[in-house]
């Protein structure tokens, strides 16, 4: 059986007192109302992770997560945070790749594959985000260019290894857009992450690989896409900042 999981990814939003209001609100009705087997992991921006730990039980249902961290374990790379650090005040997961990184901060699948290194290396779980463009997607081969995203930045790992990761699949198309990918669409794509992991891995760690989908995903439409066999939960962005709806989500997962 997967582990199904819905991370909450908070980007550059909250002051303080909003995010500790967030935080208070979300673990007391996942504790009160998600009855389900999944884990919730929660991204807040790096200033609040070690004030969110006091909202957050090691072990628990609930898991705190980072949105990024550097490649190296220190140096003088001002502004920037490295595993070791995050591993030090109790961060479980740390998203990697996501396309705004990509996009705005230019980095690249071999950067990617130094980052998930020194994840892995500290004890962090990697959520590993791969997706395409929308004319990519009207005019490409997408599923070509995301195959390459996970080769280039995952497959150097040992099958050992490369089980400890968990995979987002956000078509870029879909982020923060009100777009969203249909069911069919994200079922299509996870399957074919599935079986270009199976064809370097095996069936049987490609069977066992989270894959979460990431891409204006809410309560309106997270039960249809967390129905589909390879869709293992998801990564949230806008509907996490919302303490009900983003339990709402979570209860959809099945």
């Amino acid at each position: 059986m997967r582990k199904k999981i819905v991370a909450g990814n908070w980007k550059m939003n909250k002051t303080l007192e909003e995010a500790k209001a967030l935080l208070s609100e979300v673990v007391n009705m996942v504790k009160d109302e998600v009855t389900g087997d999944v884990t919730v992991v929660l991204c807040p921006p790096a200033l609040y992770l070690t004030t969110s730990r006091q909202y957050i039980t090691a072990g628990g249902r609930v898991a705190l997560g980072a949105q990024n961290c550097h490649e190296k374990a220190s140096g003088a790379y001002t502004g920037e945070i490295s595993a070791p650090m995050l591993q030090s005040i109790g961060v479980e997961y740390v998203i990697l790749g996501h396309s705004e990184r990509r996009q705005y901060f230019g980095e690249t699948n071999a950067q990617l594959a130094d980052k998930v290194n020194s994840a892995l290396e500290n004890g962090l779980t990697p959520i590993f985000c791969c997706g395409e463009s929308r004319e990519l997607r009207e005019n490409g081969d997408y599923i070509g260019f995301v195959k390459d995203q996970l080769t280039d930045s995952l497959f150097h790992l040992s099958a050992e290894t490369f089980a400890k990761v968990v995979i987002a699949y956000e078509p870029i198309w879909a982020i923060g857009t009100g777009l969203t990918a249909s069911s069919a669409q994200a079922q299509d794509m996870h399957f074919e992450i599935r079986r270009h992991i199976a064809g370097q891995y095996g069936d049987a760690i490609a069977q066992d690989i989270t894959i979460l989908y990431g891409g204006s995903a809410n309560e309106k439409n997270a039960a249809e896409l967390f129905a589909q066999p390879d869709v293992d939960g998801g990564l949230i962005g806008g509907a996490s900042l919302k303490s009900r709806e983003f339990t709402n989500v979570v209860k959809a997962v099945n």
